[in-house]
């Protein structure tokens, strides 16, 4: 069950750095901030499965659910500000 993890692993790193090219070379800002979305949401998931890999699900969820709200209030703090400045 562990190499299914191990995989599942790897598959989400090619997602992540797939999300890490829209986030770099977006065409919009908006774009941008959606890509370091996606990275977030990606990364809590990395993180979980490690927690199953290494046998410590219940220490994983913790820095999951930390980092989820970490990355939830800064997409909220970055889109506000880019929506205040007007950039487009």
């Amino acid at each position: 069950m562990q190499s299914f993890f191990i995989a599942a692993a790897l598959v989400l790193c090619l997602l992540i750095l797939l999300s890490l090219y829209r986030g770099v070379f977006g065409p919009t800002v908006f774009d941008r901030i959606i890509g370091a979305g996606f990275i977030g949401t990606k990364t809590i998931i990395l993180l979980l499965l490690m927690g199953f890999i290494f046998n410590r699900i219940d220490m994983f969820i913790d820095l999951a659910l930390a980092y989820s709200i970490l990355n939830f209030i800064g997409t909220l703090v970055v889109s506000k500000y880019f929506i205040r400045k007007g950039v487009k």
